[in-house]
This record gives structure tokens, C-alpha cells and sequence, in this order.
């Protein structure tokens, strides 16, 4: 019998509209190994490492007249050519060229008729350097059972062993008939999910994202914060599905200085880097900051739970291999930025304070198989981020930001080390900009994704990122003196 999708699953796939394509994206450069680096390296090794993300060999299949959810099913005509393609830069290649082709491979919305991802080598960056750019609809990626197919062609090693060769054939689909009669079958045994999906297809898809966010059950503490409206902001507007991309590398070791001279956590300093960032960007368009002026965001954030602590990961201070009594977990909250606050420490507290008072009551959502390959999931994390956010109603918060850790130590791609890594999560409806951040290798990488027309100056955002890190670095060394 097929897989039927999750409700949350089927909402992501429902409620994808032409202005809000529904897939997560992640851009990874590289250094090109002496040996090169071709497309048919790259369509070898993903073909080997495919038995590891089984899902990205099947696709959707809607059940007729709306009965039910949809079902995974194999796609019997599978051609991995099609998902990965080859795209070149005029050399040198720029990395504002490179940013502009992801922004418009980003707009583009995924082939409904096929497996729902696609991967893209992209050739003539300058510096003998190349990108990798994947993305997966969010209906694919939950970070729990399913993860991203970016992070299982890591590797820890130059050379690593040579995987078992798999022979894939793919499962007979199930007919229309039979799909309708499991369809009445679940509306007798279970009604009240049948009648969720009936719902969503007489009356849209409300009820069945209706059914999403009863099945998500772990927001209590978010919903506590979310009694009001989200502050007036122009990083809500209509928004298009033409997009802007840009991109901030930061140094790790600032973080850490500042962490451990205000005695706060690595994921308060990024927050309050982004606080200040969007405080300055507020400024220079003229728009009226007061004392008491915020920003709300939408925080899903790694945890990592041990038997004798809670706390928001560090990229430092993850074990090396969890043990059965540990788990990573996403836990979602919402924090108000305070962006009237002109003082960068005192925002540090404040922010502080916050996210502290929520680790204390935080419930996360169980990530079971994150970490197991190669010790890196910022892609499926920053999925589960997404999924997270989606919860609830986009009126509630201004923007959303993400943060993944990542290991501290080089990764490789048939034999190339990356570089670099940065996320680009989706927009929702409203939603003009959204930040996703990545820590890796002694950096930590900002990927900024924005509406073409509602953030022409998304630039300038990623510019005042670097400016906010030195004013909180500056203040750390001033209160050593």
C-alpha cells in the first residue's frame, strides 16, 4: 500500500502558490580538486547515495475527487538526468553572478509531475571554484524520516569507502480504483481525517491545513507569545515569485568572543546581529524607529537534549556521536527583536533574556536520523525550520530565521572540499525577506532570500550583518579595558 502523505505534508503541497514556491534551498561552493570535477562524477555519486534518501525516487499522486491526502509513489520513469542539471557562468564567474542565477533558479517552482527536487552543478565560478545549488519541496523534506539529498553526498573524507551498489526497481502504482477504496476505507475507520480531506477539496485546502497545525501539537509555547498581531513592518508585502538572493560569511570566533564575555549563548549573538542588522536597514529608508520599536521573528532553532542538560546548540559543543539517551530536536519560538534599542549589548540582553525564558518551557520536534551521515543536517534542520513556521498564521511574526550548526571540520564532495554553505529558505505569503544561517569550518553563513520588488536593497541588509558583528565585537573588547 502507498504512503500517504502527512497533513502537514499534503498542506505544504496544497498550499503552494505561484507567488510562495514551497522548496528549501541550499547553495554549497567548493574548490575544484586537482583531478577536476565533471557532471558525470557528480551524477555517479548521487546515484550511489540515493538508497539513502528513498523518497527523492518518488513522486505525488492525488487521490481522486479529494477523498485523501495524496500518497508517495515510485516514479517508474525515473531519469536522474532530468533532476541534475549543469548550468556555467561566463568565466570568471562573480558571485553576484552566481547569486542572481540562484535567485531566479529559486523562483522557478518544482515539477509537480515528477520527484519533487532538483540539483544544479554550477561551472565557471572564478578562483577555480564551483557551486552545487539543490532544492527540495518542503512536502519532500521533514528532517525526520526524510532528509535533504544535499547532505547525504557529504562526506567527512577526501576518499571515503565505496558504497554497496543498490539495484532500484521501482514498485507498481497503485491504480486510481484502489486509491479510492483505501480512501473510503480510512473514511470509515477513521472519519474525522477523511473528513478533513474532503474538506480541503470541496471548500480548498483549509481544512486540510487546518488539520496540519492540530497534527504539529508542540507549538503550545509559541501560540502563548503569538496573541497579537506582528508590529507594522515593510518586510511584510505582497511579494512575487521573482527573487533576490544574497549571501554574508562571517567569522565563528566573534561569536564565540562575544558569547563568552556576556555570558549568553552563540544563537543570542546571532540574533542580536540580525536585530542590529535590521535596526540600521529600518533606518535607512526612512522608516520611524522608536525606543519601543520591534521586529518579530519566528525562531525554529537546533536543540540539542542530553540526559542532564537543556540548552541551544553551540557549534562547538555537540557530541561527537549522541548516545541513546540524546536526541536533536527543533524547537520554535517567537522573539521580539528590539530594534528601537540603539545600544548593541543592551539589545544582546534583552534577546538574552528571551530566548532563555523559552529553553526553560521549550518542547521541540524529535529529529531522530538528523546527524547520522556525515555528522551534517543544516539542510533538513533549516527544512524542520520551515515546517515550523508554516504553523502558524504569517500575521503574527514579520519575518522568519533559521539557524542550522554545522560541523567543525572540512566536508567533501567526491573528493572537493566545500567552502562554503548557505541556506535559502523559502518565503511565505507576506513575507518579503527570510534569513537562514549556517555555522561550518570556522564560519558562519548568512543566506538571505527576498522578494525581487519588496527588497530591492537586500544588499544593504547583508552589508549592516557584518557592520552589527563588529559593533557587538567592538563593545566586547571596550568592557575588557
Amino acid at each position: 500500500m502507498a504512503t500517504r502523505l502527512t497533513a502537514q505534508d499534503a498542506s505544504f503541497y496544497f498550499l503552494e502558490a505561484s507567488s510562495s514556491p514551497m522548496h528549501l534551498g541550499s547553495l554549497a561552493i567548493f574548490r575544484t580538486p586537482r583531478s577536476g570535477f565533471s557532471y558525470d562524477r557528480l551524477l555517479t555519486l548521487v546515484e550511489q547515495r540515493l538508497a539513502l534518501v528513498p523518497r527523492y525516487r518518488q513522486k505525488v499522486r492525488e487521490v481522486a475527487f479529494g477523498l485523501a491526502r495524496p500518497v508517495w509513489v515510485d516514479d517508474a520513469d525515473f531519469d536522474i538526468t532530468y533532476h541534475i542539471r549543469r548550468s556555467a557562468l561566463p568565466k570568471p564567474g562573480s558571485d553576484e553572478q552566481l547569486h542572481d542565477l540562484i535567485a531566479r533558479l529559486t523562483s522557478r517552482p518544482l515539477d509537480r509531475t515528477r520527484p519533487l527536487w532538483e540539483m544544479y552543478l554550477v561551472e565557471g565560478l572564478s578562483k577555480n571554484r564551483f557551486a552545487i545549488f539543490t532544492k527540495s519541496h518542503s512536502a519532500l523534506v521533514d528532517g525526520e524520516h526524510a532528509l535533504d539529498i544535499g547532505q547525504v553526498i557529504l562526506d567527512a573524507s577526501k576518499n571515503p569507502p565505496p558504497m554497496a551498489e543498490e539495484l532500484w526497481m521501482p514498485a507498481r502504482a497503485p491504480k486510481d480504483s484502489a486509491l479510492v477504496i483505501d480512501a473510503l476505507t480510512e473514511l470509515v475507520v477513521r472519519p474525522g481525517e477523511s473528513i478533513e480531506a474532503l474538506r480541503g477539496a470541496v471548500h480548498g485546502v483549509a481544512g486540510v491545513a487546518g488539520e496540519a497545525l492540530r497534527a504539529a501539537g508542540k507549538v503550545a509555547a509559541v501560540l502563548r507569545t503569538a496573541t497579537q498581531s506582528a508590529p507594522s513592518s515593510p518586510l511584510n508585502a505582497p511579494i512575487s515569485r521573482n527573487r533576490r538572493f544574497a549571501v554574508a560569511k562571517t567569522e565563528l570566533a566573534d561569536y564565540r568572543r562575544i558569547h563568552n564575555r556576556f555570558d549568553c549563548s552563540i544563537n543570542d549573538v546571532v540574533l542580536a546581529v540580525v536585530t542590529g542588522a535590521l535596526r540600521n536597514w529600518l533606518l535607512s529608508r526612512g522608516e520611524p524607529v522608536t525606543a519601543s520599536s520591534t521586529v518579530r521573528a519566528m525562531v525554529p532553532m537546533s536543540v540539542y537534549v542530553s540526559a542532564d542538560r537543556v540548552g541551544f546548540v553551540e557549534a562547538t559543543d555537540r557530541p561527537a556521536e549522541p548516545t541513546e539517551d540524546d536526541r536533536s530536536e527543533v524547537s520554535s519560538f517567537l522573539v521580539d527583536l528590539p530594534v528601537g534599542e540603539s545600544n548593541a549589548v543592551v539589545r544582546l540582553s534583552h534577546i538574552a533574556h528571551a530566548t532563555e525564558a523559552h529553553a526553560k518551557q521549550s518542547r521541540g520536534v524529535t529529529a531522530q536520523t538528523l546527524m547520522r551521515i556525515s555528522g551534517f543536517a543544516p539542510a533538513s534542520l533549516h527544512a524542520m525550520g520551515a515546517r515550523a513556521g508554516s504553523r502558524l498564521s504569517q500575521r503574527v511574526f514579520n519575518l522568519i530565521v533559521t539557524n542550522a550548526p554545522g560541523p567543525q571540520f572540512p566536508l567533501y564532495v567526491g573528493g572537493a572540499r566545500m567552502l562554503e554553505m548557505y541556506p535559502v529558505s523559502p518565503l511565505f505569503e507576506n513575507q518579503a525577506m527570510s534569513i537562514g544561517l549556517t555555522s561550518y569550518d570556522g564560519y558562519v553563513f548568512f543566506g538571505l532570500n527576498a522578494d525581487r520588488g519588496a527588497m530591492p536593497d537586500v544588499d544593504v541588509v547583508t552589508a549592516l550583518l557584518h557592520e552589527a558583528l563588529e559593533e557587538l565585537v567592538d563593545a566586547s573588547n571596550e568592557s575588557r579595558v
